[in-house]
């Protein structure tokens, strides 16, 4: 992995339901973000009139998220403990669009393509309509992206923006960091061919906007991403995609950082751009 920002980072892949219970966290500091409130939320017929477009992964998730965890998907195969150790395999060195490109043609090549993927359509270049279609070709098949790219405009509508703090052009107000990241944390193949492939990725993500007067503070959020990929061409790409939320470990004690912190860490610590 480099430490280098392409998707998001330096410069600048969600909470509803009822019957949540709150706990405060011993020594944390006055709520930096602002007043405490519920997250904005969508209706959920967003996603119906999105159809194929299920890559709209955390911000839309965000907005219409139920804290209904599925169960995961069982399987029989257990990684081995060398599944995430280096192969000998060269990493990819071509990109476009800041995508990289040219994976291997083989199981890791898959995983490969669709951690990074999902560490691309994570990022903010999502919410700005040229940068998210120079995405969208770079990832799905032509004749897939050539059909998402219309309901995807109408799903990041300035009103849909608004509601995540952005404005119409994705921007986020003066003084504020609008934080969207995807970090990987594993893969599982669900099945290969040398013509097809479906790959797991298993990320915790970040979403929500730092910032003195934002009501919508940086939150983490746990999916698993499921794209299914096709050998087009010379490389991987998608034909389909869906997530579903989970696995989620138990919160940890760590006090919340104040908005300064966390706008400064976002600038510093640059979002990875290539994975496996």
């Amino acid at each position: 992995m480099s430490n280098d920002d392409q998707y998001g980072g330096a410069g600048h892949g969600e909470v509803g339901g009822t019957g949540q219970t709150r706990t405060r966290l011993p020594e944390a500091p006055t709520d930096p973000y602002g007043p405490t409130r519920r997250a904005p939320r969508t209706s959920r017929s967003l996603v119906t009139v999105v159809g194929v477009v299920v890559l709209l992964m955390a911000a839309i998730a965000f907005a219409n998220q139920s804290q209904d965890t599925p169960d995961a998907k069982p399987t029989n195969t257990t990684p081995a403990t060398s599944s995430t150790t280096a192969t000998g395999t060269a990493p990819v060195t071509d990109r476009a669009a800041g995508i990289p490109r040219g994976f291997a043609h083989n199981e890791q090549g898959a995983q490969s393509a669709a951690t990074n993927y999902a560490v691309a359509l994570g990022s903010d270049a999502m919410f700005r309509k040229d940068s998210r279609h120079a995405l969208v070709d770079g990832i799905y098949a032509p004749d897939v992206a050539a059909r998402m790219k219309g309901p995807q405009d109408a799903a990041y509508s300035p009103e849909f923006l608004g509601k995540l703090g952005l404005d119409a052009n994705g921007a986020p107000p003066q003084g504020s960091t609008f934080v969207t990241r995807t970090v990987p944390i594993g893969t599982r193949v669900d099945s290969y061919t040398p013509a097809a492939a479906k790959v797991s990725v298993w990320y915790t993500g970040l979403i929500g906007m730092s910032g003195t007067k934002s009501t919508d503070p940086v939150r983490t959020l746990w999916k698993t991403w499921t794209f299914e990929l096709s050998w087009v061409g010379e490389d991987w790409k998608v034909v389909d995609d869906t997530q579903q939320d989970g696995p989620a470990p138990v919160p940890g004690d760590v006090p919340v950082s104040t908005s300064d912190d966390m706008s400064k860490a976002i600038k510093e610590f640059g979002g990875f751009t290539y994975a496996r």
